[in-house]
């Protein structure tokens, strides 16, 4: 097996939303804001490359949208890109045989479809889309705080494309604990967890590689600066459980040395947490191409 680190690209999001009650005195000094109160996140997705399968954690937003689109989020008009990296590689899209989204807001499932001659199609012609049915009717079917992240224009075409499958699994209600429940029908050392603070059914890949756990945290830990338990975005939809899922999954993961890769940390890769007398907080940060 082989692991890769995909960036495709940057965006900037509000600082109080992302840190929810948290003051900007404190989440600031690890994610300074720029003049307009906006902090820079990334937008990184894994690949593994394993068993004849090359398999895709997450897409970034895409490129499909329009101008008004992308200045609400101040995307950079030169940016790395999921082509450009994929090429860095040596791989096309077309080499992907599957696509895991851990959910579907349009920041982790954009780049999923593409617009040609005038149609909305898969952006990976050769993979199999792969969600939960539980969070999928949650998507086309959003609560009205929800539903600008879910953009019908990211999701149909997923449908529509007849490459979408569900990963069966058990146990979506639990709160209080991640459970590896579904363990993946595409590769052996996959397993999925589940959170259901942020939103309904969010998907965690799990993977073995080199005698390591390594979770894909998906905006359970957006960033380093998010680690201390309260430091809850104002994006999740039942703060309350992501709470409870935060400090079941941290303890968890320093009491075996998990490594967390990092979807949103503008800086940070990778990290591992360790118990101080403050809690959990930040035991090593490094790069996924160092374990």
């Amino acid at each position: 097996m082989k692991l890769y680190s995909i960036n495709t690209g940057y965006f900037k999001l509000d600082g109080g939303a992302m840190f929810g009650v948290v003051p900007k005195s404190i989440w600031s000094k690890t994610n300074p804001a720029d003049e307009n109160n906006l902090c820079k996140l990334a937008m990184r997705s894994l690949l593994i490359e394993d068993e004849g399968r090359l398999i895709l954690i997450d897409t970034g937003m895409g490129d499909k949208q329009d101008a008004k689109f992308f200045a609400h989020y101040t995307v950079p008009e030169e940016d790395d890109s999921l082509d450009g990296s994929l090429a860095i590689l040596g791989f096309l899209k077309e080499d992907i045989t599957d696509v895991i989204l851990t959910h579907l807001h349009f920041d982790h499932c954009g780049g999923a479809i593409v617009r040609k001659n005038g149609e909305s199609v898969s952006a990976f012609p050769n993979a199999t889309f792969w969600s939960n049915e539980a969070h999928w009717q949650w998507a086309i079917n959003p609560n009205e705080r929800e539903r600008p992240s879910f953009r019908p224009e990211n999701i149909l075409p997923i449908e529509a494309s007849g490459k979408l499958k569900f990963v069966e699994a058990t146990n979506l209600e639990i709160t209080n604990n991640l459970l590896a429940t579904a363990p993946s029908t595409i590769i052996k050392d996959l397993s999925y967890r589940f959170a259901n603070g942020h939103t309904k059914a969010m998907m965690l890949p799990q993977i073995k590689y080199k005698d390591r756990t390594i979770v894909f945290v998906t905006d359970l830990l957006p960033t380093v600066g998010h680690i201390p338990l309260l430091y809850v975005m104002s994006y999740d939809m039942s703060p309350l459980i992501t709470l409870q899922e935060r400090k079941s999954f941290w303890q968890e993961a320093a009491d075996n040395n998990y490594v967390l890769f990092l979807l949103h940390d503008a800086v940070n890769e990778c990290c591992t947490l360790q118990q101080t007398e403050k809690g959990i907080r930040v035991k090593e940060i490094f790069k996924l191409a160092d374990i």
